[in-house]
């Protein structure tokens, strides 16, 4: 059990780091400081995403969670996989504002909506 409290607050603390991360770019950009793209604040969530993946594969392994055996499980991986695909345009300052807007809320309705399954877990 040692292992699965190290596993959960490692893996919670870096999902909220990563939500805290991306809030904080999208923040810098719509207030017009795209200089952040020159500082770690560029590399610094993949690397925070890495340790975040690395968490959840050890909590699979730890508690025998299985994706489409436990169906919120299907659910926040589909998600991750949306917010992964949004928050690529959401970042990318080619993209006009109005898709750049889109793909934040998206991205930012989809992270809500992992951490309500992973807080629920509900039967689905």
């Amino acid at each position: 059990m040692h292992w699965y409290t190290l596993l959960k607050t490692l893996h919670v603390t870096t999902a909220c780091l990563t939500a805290a991360l991306f809030t904080l770019r999208l923040a810098l950009d719509a207030s017009g400081r795209p200089g952040w793209r020159t500082t770690p604040l560029k590399w610094l969530p993949h690397l925070n995403d890495t340790v975040l993946l690395a968490a959840a594969l050890g909590l699979l392994v730890v508690t025998g969670w299985m994706p489409f055996v436990h169906h919120w499980l299907t659910g926040k991986i589909l998600l991750l996989l949306g917010y992964i695909i949004a928050g690529r345009f959401a970042m990318r300052p080619q993209y006009r504002f109005s898709t750049r807007l889109i793909a934040s809320i998206l991205a930012l309705a989809q992270l809500a909506l992992i951490f309500w399954l992973a807080l629920n877990k509900p039967m689905l």
